[in-house]
């Protein structure tokens, strides 16, 4: 397991290398744009060559995108959904351009239309952006907490996307607090490893490829989305190393998205809080 977190880019997509270093982490996530609003900057050709370069010469990596928070593909507005559609593109080039993994996206809400309801259309505008976007990055699919007609909550519902859209490129990535939201107990190990059978089930384990490392700041299966720092909500520090030691997580990436010690967010506490329990191996 990497110990990881998302960091800012502020003054030059290069300078998240540097402060992800700063707190030690050992792989990242970054914003391409603001994540409240459509607005998009491409990553000039100078600024990706320097972040390749950083990131080569720190031997630092792996590296995500986090699409922007207006993204939903059940949108029943057109003009939005072309925009998410769009601006998915626009990371995918993003994150071809400086070396990065993939880019992780929330699907959406079905806004009371149900699941099957927006299903063809989340399908199609997923594989309208695979059409478009570079083929050297994975569009990374976000299990969801269940609040507001969340597309996603649930590991069938991703897997139904998944399997409709028929494309390698598309993966998932697993937060552990939108999990532990929407009724998986994965803090124990009979409720892990039942959530993972059911997710291997219906979505396959070759298909997680990150995790979203966040405590939970809500009880199990409020169904709201409010991360935590790490041992400090409902999940505690005990379900945490129960979920880094279960076999589906050891080779991968976990991403904090935590407040941080001083709200400020992810910080070098919770990164070596979480190359703690990686380190205690009592399974």
């Amino acid at each position: 397991m990497l110990a990881g977190a998302h960091v800012s880019t502020a003054g030059g997509i290069d300078k998240a290398i540097d402060r992800a270093l700063e707190i030690e982490a050992e792989a990242m996530q970054i914003f391409a744009s603001p994540p409240q609003g459509w607005a998009f900057k491409p990553v000039s050709d100078d600024s990706a060559a320097l972040f390749r370069e950083k990131a080569q010469a720190s031997n630092f990596g792996p590296v995500f995108l986090h699409g922007v928070y207006l993204v939903n593909l059940g949108t029943e507005n057109p003009s939005n959904l072309q925009k998410g559609i769009d601006s998915l593109v626009n990371y995918m080039k993003s994150a071809s351009s400086i070396g990065a993994t993939g880019v992780i996206f929330h699907p959406g809400s079905h806004k009371g239309r149900g699941y099957e309801g927006v299903l063809k259309q989340t399908v199609e505008s997923i594989q309208q952006v695979l059409s478009t976007a570079p083929d050297n990055v994975w569009l990374i699919l976000e299990n969801m907490a269940g609040m507001g007609n969340h597309i996603g909550a649930k590991f069938q519902e991703l897997g139904g996307i998944i399997e409709s859209v028929g494309d390698p490129r598309l993966k998932v990535c697993l937060d552990t607090q939108h999990c532990f939201a929407a009724g998986y107990e994965i803090t124990t190990k009979a409720g892990i490893q039942n959530a993972m059978e059911e997710f291997d089930k219906e979505i396959g384990l070759s298909k997680l490829v990150v995790v979203h490392a966040n405590d939970s700041k809500t009880p199990f299966a409020s169904g709201v989305d409010r991360h935590e720092n790490i041992g400090q909500g409902y999940m505690g520090l005990e379900g945490f190393e129960t979920i880094i030691h279960h076999q589906a997580f050891r080779d991968l990436p976990f991403l904090l998205e935590v407040p941080g010690i001083e709200k400020n967010g992810p910080d070098r506490e919770n990164v070596e809080i979480l190359k703690s329990l990686r380190g205690n191996n009592n399974t």
